[in-house]
């Protein structure tokens, strides 16, 4: 009930720059509503060991032939898919994660009534392994893979293979994920739309809110309470009601789902 006194666990850690003020205000934040949305994006996976793009040690500021996003992008898949696939196989999918406590928590919330809808631009998987029901893939994921020639879908060990992947057909299989260049499917789109503009709650995190389209869904809440919880600065902090700095696994962490 709004104003009800805020327990919070009693081995209570944290780190870096948050406070147990915010944990608390996030916490009656979460305690007041049963429509949240959670917005993420490389964020909320770094903390999985999956490294994110923008970040000091981020796949942009490592050292390739190509930069990533010139590999990532439709017409290099088109071009040159050995290099495509070896930085694939490579960077994209060459990680044994595992969901950290950001997914685990989500999906406690939504398990709860509290959550109606994860809507990410990430495309590993972690929230469904997590438990997550409704999850959005704004960019595809890269457990989906298909024949580009008869259709026939193929799972992730199949793209793990050496060499380029083929289907039974002879024809290549490519992953469902959103290269650079190609459009996102505007049915995801429509969705994450209908959950943001609908939530009384939406909490952004794990994302620098610097990759369009995607990141222009923030203007379509129009819901109470706008929380951000992000390592570093986005530049849209003053829009947001509660802004934590730090790790999103370890904000999450310590809410309590009742």
């Amino acid at each position: 009930m709004p104003g009800a006194t805020v327990q919070l666990p009693k081995r209570f850690l944290l780190k870096e720059d948050i406070s147990m003020d915010q944990i608390k205000k996030l916490q009656q934040i979460i305690d007041n509503t049963d429509n949240i949305v959670f917005f993420g994006g490389a964020g909320v996976s770094t903390e999985s060991g999956i490294p994110d793009f923008r970040s000091k040690d981020g796949l942009y500021n490592q050292k390739y032939d190509y930069p990533p996003e010139t590999i990532l992008s439709h017409d290099f898949y088109v071009n040159e898919k050995e290099v495509f696939f070896r930085f694939y196989r490579d960077k994209i999918i060459g990680f044994e994660a595992r969901p950290n406590k950001a997914h685990i928590k989500l999906a406690e919330l939504e398990q709860a009534g509290k959550l109606r809808a994860v809507v990410t631009q990430n495309i590993d998987g972690l929230h469904q392994a997590a438990g997550s029901k409704k999850v959005l893939e704004l960019h595809g994921g890269v457990s989906r893979n298909y024949c580009e020639a008869c259709g026939s879908l193929y799972d992730v060990e199949h793209m793990k293979k050496e060499g380029l992947p083929r289907c039974g057909c002879g024809g290549f299989v490519k992953p469902d994920v959103v290269l650079y260049g190609e459009m996102l499917d505007n049915d995801v789109m429509e969705e994450a739309v209908g959950f943001i503009s609908n939530a009384d709650v939406l909490i952004i995190g794990g994302t620098s809110l610097v990759v369009y389209p995607a990141a222009g869904l923030i203007r379509y809440f129009r819901g109470s309470k706008l929380v951000m919880i992000n390592r570093d600065i986005t530049g849209q902090e003053g829009e947001a009601d509660l802004v934590i700095k730090g790790s999103i696994g370890e904000v999450l962490g310590e809410i309590r789902v009742n």
